[in-house]
């Protein structure tokens, strides 16, 4: 790519910024669009919907440093500890590529600028010159210029390990204060039992209490059996539903001649289909708890968390297979099909999972050639010559090598978070955090192995390298490859990294969704959804660009202050996001940190092995040999930080937890709290039905205030 058509992508996506900063700051004033820009604080109270005609269509930048403001601590009271670590991810961000460009742009670009291996620089025509001679390509080979890249290597491991040490520290801390500071939740004093032995003559209820009573005597409180009710939910949904929809009509007034009439109005019928189904349900709630429709697992509660720590980490029975446990998440967090789901159908659910995503990256290397198709002008014009009009335009060839290649790629990965979310919800996780989590590591490495390798092979090395048989010859192939990617993954920063932030921003789709519902459809203005963050689509997007960053770090630094001025803006942005539009719908305890951790320690790896064969390939034996313990300290390192701090993320320790529990039992709101945990891990499914109430979740309809439950 010529360094005019990365100008066009530039300036494209920094027209688009703007276009959507703009459009925020005045359409986020408007009162009908709360919903949309600020939900949390709608729901919350703190913001009020004003009408002040000329203030609502004037740009402000007041909401950056209302967005600015608020600490760390104030984030976790409103965001939980997994909004803090995602905060830290970008703060971590910062500060290494805030060192790695003022190395790279001071001290790197300058020697590669000055190099003499590819065509001197035409500074009166910059437009024709290739990014390659901003590159470490432009050394010749055993350049002693090219120990400043060597020394450079070894300082950004340095300071990049020691960062993460400092910052695993802290999050494990953190962890620590969190659970503190928290008041007693019913997942702390729980944990699941699964394969519960059958006994004769004994529900699955009975077997499980006399069991803790006999075990677990002093300490256990009570339980809940999870039943299969995987077809009363959708009936249950299904009501919903229809209940929403009753609701937001509007009623018939009944005139003298319509309440002689023998004729059924729309509001009749409807509630009849509600008390139809809500004897269905009452009938399928009844089914379900007759005897044989039970799952052989329950959630056990205790007395205090060291007692169902006690019982989770220490083996139930003689035989290993029965009395499984494992850790309980929160009551809103367990994802309840899972439990309905037989051996056979987890066993082949998750065969299918892995033949999904093999399919699925096969499937994605169509865009990411077409992609690599775009880039090369010349290929282009011999693949279609009847396009040679049209591709000789300056602005069009630059707009077809610059910008389009990186907005396609982009546009086909919005499609995989969804798809990888769905499929890790058909793997057996109880809980949506666990599936979040899962679908999380997926994206991340979907992400890597697509964009980053499958762009790297089948661009400029595609005709050049044969399929990576020889293990030895893995680190000169991407020494080669690499570096001759580095103004498409430019391009890449810009587009997937500026623009898609800002568009995070703007929230196109609610707004577009929110716009077309109000126009066809209106709608109460107390009613709306606090959308959650997705972990899943955001976190991946973040780590990759920093591998970018590490990776292109010593062979092509101008793309440095492309990526550290996104972490700025992705600072501000999710910053806002958090205090205005998300909430939490789950709290993990800080376990996407780990996630983090281990894809920058792959970063650095990938670095040293694309380090190690370009010096190879400079003839550089001595620096080659010298960087060969550099992977290895590092992964030393992550080994040292694993056992020291992964211990924390897996379980509490238990000075912490009878600490806890020492404190709880001054407390008066414990009884109050038990009473509560008895019921805290019923299915919805299973709780009787209201039709009338406050209750948000129950079927209140005004059509049936006349029925008593």
């Amino acid at each position: 790519m010529r360094l005019s058509a990365l100008v066009m992508s530039v300036g494209i996506n920094s027209c688009l910024c703007v276009l959507f900063f703009i459009l925020y700051s005045v359409l986020r004033k408007q009162p009908r669009n709360y919903e949309v820009f600020l939900p949390r604080r709608l729901a919350a109270g703190t913001s009020k919907r004003r009408r002040n005609k000329v203030a609502r269509y004037i740009p402000s930048v007041k909401w950056i440093w209302k967005s600015w403001r608020p600490s760390e601590k104030e984030l976790m009271e409103s965001s939980g500890l997994d909004g803090v670590v995602f905060m830290r991810m970008i703060t971590f961000s910062l500060k290494v590529f805030l060192f790695a460009v003022i190395i790279g742009i001071f001290v790197l670009l300058p020697v590669n600028c000055f190099g003499d291996q590819l065509i001197v620089i035409d500074y009166a025509d910059w437009s024709s010159n290739s990014l390659d001679l901003f590159s470490v390509a432009n050394l010749k080979v055993r350049s002693p210029w090219l120990w400043v890249h060597f020394g450079a290597i070894y300082l950004l491991t340095a300071f990049v390990c020691c960062l993460l040490y400092f910052e695993f520290r802290y999050i494990a801390l953190k962890r620590i204060e969190y659970f503190h500071s928290s008041k007693p939740q019913p997942h702390q004093f729980t944990i699941l039992v699964r394969n519960i032995p059958s006994s004769d003559g004994n529900s699955v209820s009975d077997t499980v209490d006399r069991f803790f009573e006999e075990n677990h005597s002093s300490t256990y409180l009570s339980h809940v059996v999870i039943h299969r009710t995987s077809k009363l939910r959708s009936v249950v949904d299904q009501a919903k539903k229809l209940y929403k929809k009753v609701k937001h009509k509007k009623p018939v007034k009944k005139t003298p001649m319509r309440f002689f009439s023998r004729k059924n109005t729309p509001e009749d019928h409807y509630e009849n289909v509600l008390q139809e189904m809500e004897q269905n349900i009452r009938l399928g709630q009844a089914e379900v708890s007759a005897p044989g429709k039970e799952v052989r697992a329950a959630f056990v509660s205790f007395k205090s968390r060291y007692g169902a720590a006690t019982a989770l980490h220490m083996p139930q029975s003689i035989n290993p297979t029965y009395w499984l446990t494992e850790p309980a998440p929160e009551p809103h967090d367990v994802h309840w099909p899972f439990f309905s789901a037989s051996f056979m159908q987890k066993w082949l659910a998750k065969i299918l999972v892995v033949f999904a995503c093999l399919l699925l990256t096969i499937l994605f290397l169509v865009p990411v050639v077409l992609v690599q198709g775009l880039t090369n002008l010349p290929a282009l014009e011999f693949m279609f010559p009847f396009l040679t009009l049209i591709l000789s335009m300056k602005v069009v060839s630059q707009i077809i090598t610059g910008y389009l290649p990186s907005l396609i790629l982009q546009t086909s990965l919005k499609v995989v978070p969804p798809i990888m979310e769905f499929l890790s919800s058909i793997q057996g996780h109880i809980c949506h955090s666990d599936i979040q989590k899962s679908a999380c590591n997926k994206v991340i490495w979907f992400t890597i192995w697509n964009v980053f390798f499958a762009t790297v092979f089948s661009g400029s090395a595609f005709y050049k390298l044969s399929v990576i048989l020889d293990p030895k010859e893995i680190p000169v192939k991407l020494a080669v490859a690499v570096p001759a990617q580095a103004s498409f993954f430019i391009a890449y920063v810009v587009t997937t990294g500026w623009t898609d932030t800002l568009t995070e921003l703007f929230r196109v789709v609610p707004f577009m969704v929110s716009y077309i519902k109000r126009s066809f459809e209106p709608s109460d203005e107390n009613e709306f959804v606090v959308p959650p963050m997705r972990y899943h689509r955001d976190t991946p997007r973040v780590l990759f660009l920093g591998l970018l960053g590490i990776t292109y770090f010593f062979l092509a630094p101008l793309i440095l202050p492309f990526i550290l001025f996104y972490f700025c803006l992705a600072y501000i942005v999710y910053r806002n996001q958090f205090m205005n539009v998300y909430a939490p719908k789950f709290d993990t305890g800080g376990m996407f940190w780990p996630m983090i951790h281990y894809t920058m320690i792959f970063s650095l790896v990938l670095m040293h092995a694309i380090a190690i064969g370009l010096f190879a390939l400079k003839k550089m034996e001595l620096a080659t040999y010298l960087l060969v313990p550099l992977p290895v300290c590092t992964l030393l390192f992550n080994e040292f930080c694993r056992k020291r701090f992964m211990p924390i993320f897996t379980a509490y320790p238990a000075e912490v937890l009878t600490k806890r529990d020492k404190e709880d039992r001054n407390d008066p709101r414990m009884p109050e709290f038990y009473d509560n945990l008895v019921s805290a891990y019923q299915d919805p499914a299973m709780l009787p039905l209201r039709l009338s109430g406050s209750r948000s979740d129950s079927l209140t309809s005004p059509l049936l205030s006349s029925t008593e439950v």
